[in-house]
């Protein structure tokens, strides 16, 4: 028999992965990847033999197996045994089952949305960061907040900060930065930027506003053509920039306007069947959004969401609403 050329692989450092700039090599590092987790992720392992898959026989993309997300809300999925450094754990209203991301190495976290930041907006030097995350400030294990606490301190600007229900200081802050003419980013929660431009219309329109998703049950869910107009015409800005992540993944898509997302190289969506999560479909296709993040070396890489989805031929995305988990069939394999 000849042996597996993939057994051969090592675990891809982080050199490798970060400066992914083809094709060939996300190809040749999500193999290796694959290969590692199914060895040393007792979780994606199991699922994997589940499926009655020969770990041996997956020697291109489309043969990789990607586990619901569900399995972080019962499971420690891990490819390290490692402890953690950090745990990062998902937001949820009162009785929810919440996911659980163990981080036992933070480096790959910290350089994944740092270099993803940089190839989309340039030097965090030049703008002053505002973060208006009041849900997420609220509790611990955010892994939205770690990050916005990192680009804050990376900025290295004085009026650089977090603001919670103070739209009041908010607003004066982005009036000083606007007369100053100061590149400006402001991250927020949507629930918490619909409260501000109920209260305070800007007319700033060099602001980057970015809105990072969810209602918290705060407000009824509305269509992104209309959150985003009203953003729009509250803050005085021609376009919603978003950022897609979340707590079971280490590397984010961003959108500079209309919903649109592109990935930074060492990232990946796919869209699935939803009655046939191991069918693929093709580009234009609606199905459920499967993520290839190679930053989540050691938890698992390959992650199958509940969103909804769509993937245009050059590799951008835009999320159309979420489906139920009980849809997902195989969902067996969650018990245990």
């Amino acid at each position: 028999m000849q042996p597996c050329y993939l057994c051969a692989m090592q675990k891809p450092q982080q050199q490798q992965i970060f400066s992914i700039s083809n094709n060939q090599q996300f190809t040749q590092a999500a193999l290796q990847v694959f290969r590692h987790q199914a060895q040393n992720n007792a979780v994606y392992r199991q699922f994997i033999n589940g499926l009655q898959i020969n770990i041996d026989a997956v020697t291109q993309l489309a043969d990789i197996p990607f586990l619901p997300i569900e399995f972080f809300k019962q499971h420690t999925v891990v490819s390290s045994n490692a402890e953690p450094e950090v745990t990062f754990t998902s937001s949820g209203t009162t009785g929810m089952i919440t996911s659980s991301h163990y981080i036992t190495d933070v480096s790959w976290y910290i350089q994944s949305f740092r270099a993803a930041f940089k190839l989309f907006y340039g030097d965090i030097k030049q703008y002053c960061v505002l973060a208006l995350l009041p849900a997420y400030l609220q509790r611990g294990g955010s892994s939205l907040v770690y990050m916005a606490d990192d680009l804050i301190k990376q900025s290295g600007h004085p009026n650089s900060g977090f603001y919670l229900y103070n739209y009041e200081e908010l607003h004066q802050q982005l009036t000083k930065l606007k007369k100053a003419g100061t590149p400006t980013l402001l991250i927020g929660v949507t629930f918490a930027l619909l409260d501000f431009v109920e209260l305070f219309t800007m007319d700033f329109p060099e602001l980057i506003v970015m809105e990072t998703g969810g209602m918290k049950g705060r407000r009824k869910e509305m269509i992104r053509e209309e959150l985003h107009s009203i953003l729009c015409n509250g803050f005085g800005v021609n376009a919603i920039h978003s950022e897609y992540g979340m707590t079971e993944l280490l590397s984010q898509a961003y959108s500079n306007g209309q919903g649109i997302f592109n990935c930074p190289p060492w990232m990946r969506i796919q869209t699935r069947d939803t009655n046939d999560p191991l069918s693929p479909l093709a580009t234009s296709q609606t199905g459920g959004i499967n993520v290839i993040d190679l930053a989540n070396i050691n938890s698992c890489s390959f992650i199958a969401t509940q969103d909804l989805g769509k993937v245009y031929k050059n590799g951008s995305f835009e999320i159309l609403g979420r489906f139920d988990a009980s849809d997902i069939r195989g969902c067996n394999l969650l018990v245990g």
